[in-house]
């Protein structure tokens, strides 16, 4: 029986970023993985819906290309070329997670791994055991009983990053971050989009106003969207697929080629030997302590299948905080408040901290500031003009409680907001820090200005 000190199930960005940490630390490590290497993250989400984004972002630009003073004629798309890259992106940088795991000296354990009591796992009948065992297994496609997934016409997110054929007409079902990126992927090659959103907004859990700017901004490429909305039913008996649609004014039949479910996740917990070592769960979840121990000594959980934000940053963030209070060293527990958001349609939305409702929900007395992309020179210079940078301070002691962005590259941005949060910056000091000119960064200074009454370009 092979024997290690840390034994990692799961190799998506929270496992394999903990197993490198933990390796990093002197710990013999290693990984199980009954897949691929880099988990859904990195072959079936983060990383190969983003190479499928670009591709849409430079066809939209060849077709506005008379925007910038440019020809060009007979610009077409081809979709399995493009579905072909996505892939070839994702497996290359599955291979780059193989040569981090070689680099490192970790073992990597191929199979469906099974805990077990004792500090063992059962890896397809071979046992191995570990002082510690994280688990970090992540989630899938969650399905809905009124929307039973068959893989063809009624997909998940994996299905919808290599269909055969691009379809004419599709149905998304939900308008978090994984609905509102492939409805926007879709629709800008053409496909005819509807959004049927069971809330009373589009990314329900964004500020307002960046929720009503997205709105603005799909409805504009073509995009429909239908809020407080439920899919009841779906027929796939025909052709294509019918789904009846109930809102406030009564029932509707949609009809279209696919409907695409992104009603959110579901934790990886089943079959993996929980119960048998009886480690707490609770609504879906694995419940740990602030680093990540279950109730069982010498079992730990990370990433998607704990209660904290389903985001492969958070994961990896765990990951390591886990190791690190394994190794004995003295770490903080994450703040959860602090986490950034992001979602990469066009245009881009990413937010930390709390939106405006929330604030004032608090009973929070607040200075709130935005600044427009349109008044921006270098998004006008960009043909971006669409979107916005919003700031929410605290206004009695200057506390940074929020900041909310839509536009075109806000996803590189927000990390401004997180760490001046992380510092406990007050606004003045945002407001002195020079910001460089022309960029896109320079709306946070200009929105932090409008929040204190000293804003230049408005």
């Amino acid at each position: 029986m092979s024997k290690y000190d840390i034994i990692v199930l799961g190799s998506g960005p929270g496992g394999y970023v903990t197993a490198i940490r933990a390796s990093q630390l002197g710990f013999k490590t290693a990984v199980v993985e009954k897949e691929s290497l880099g988990g859904v993250c990195l072959n079936w989400g983060c990383i190969p819906t983003k190479a499928l984004l670009k591709s849409a972002q430079v066809f939209e630009y060849l077709k506005h290309a008379e925007d910038y003073g440019l020809k060009v004629s007979g610009a077409e798309h081809d979709f399995d070329a493009v579905v072909k890259r996505s892939r070839g992106v994702a497996e290359g940088m599955s291979n780059g997670v193989k040569f981090l795991m070689k680099k490192n000296k970790i073992d990597v354990i191929e199979g469906f791994g099974t805990l077990k009591t004792g500090k063992k796992i059962d890896v397809d009948g071979t046992i191995y055991s570990a002082d510690h065992i994280i688990i970090a297994t992540g989630a899938r496609s969650r399905e809905l009983p009124s929307l039973p997934q068959d893989g063809k016409k009624v997909i998940g997110y994996r299905e919808a990053m290599t269909l055969e054929k691009q379809p004419k007409k599709m149905i998304v079902v939900g308008s978090g971050a994984i609905g509102v990126e492939f409805a926007y992927f879709y629709n800008s090659l053409g496909t005819d989009v509807t959004i049927v959103e069971y809330l009373d907004k589009i990314v329900p859990v964004e500020d307002d106003d960046v929720s009503k700017q997205l709105e603005r901004s799909f409805k504009k490429s073509g995009i429909k969207i239908m809020t407080s909305a439920e899919v009841t039913s779906v027929d796939t008996s025909g052709s294509g697929v019918k789904a009846t649609v109930k809102t406030k004014k009564g029932e509707e039949v949609l009809e279209a080629d696919i409907v695409l479910s992104a009603v959110g996740i579901k934790s990886n917990i089943e079959n993996i030997g929980l119960e048998d070592v009886g480690i707490a769960v609770d609504r879906d979840k694995i419940l740990v302590n602030d680093f990540y121990q279950t109730n069982i000594p010498g079992y730990y959980a990370i990433g998607d299948v704990t209660p904290g934000q389903a985001l492969a940053h958070v994961a990896s963030a765990e990951g390591i905080l886990c190791v690190e209070k394994i190794a004995g060293q003295h770490v903080e527990a994450l703040d959860y408040g602090n986490i950034p958001g992001c979602t990469y349609c066009s245009p881009e939305i990413a937010s930390v901290g709390l939106t405006e409702a929330q604030a004032k929900e608090q009973g929070l007395d607040v200075k709130i500031g935005k600044f427009p992309f349109s008044a921006s020179g270098k998004a006008s210079a960009s043909g971006a003009k669409d979107g916005f940078v919003k700031v929410i301070f605290d206004a009695k002691y200057g506390e940074w409680l929020g900041c909310h962005m839509i536009g075109a590259g806000v996803t590189d941005m927000i990390a401004e907001a997180v760490l001046g949060r992380k510092l406990e910056t007050t606004g003045h000091e945002v407001l002195k820090t020079v910001h460089p000119h022309p960029t896109m960064s320079e709306a946070v200074m200009e929105a932090v200005a409008a929040a204190y009454d000293e804003v230049i370009h408005l």
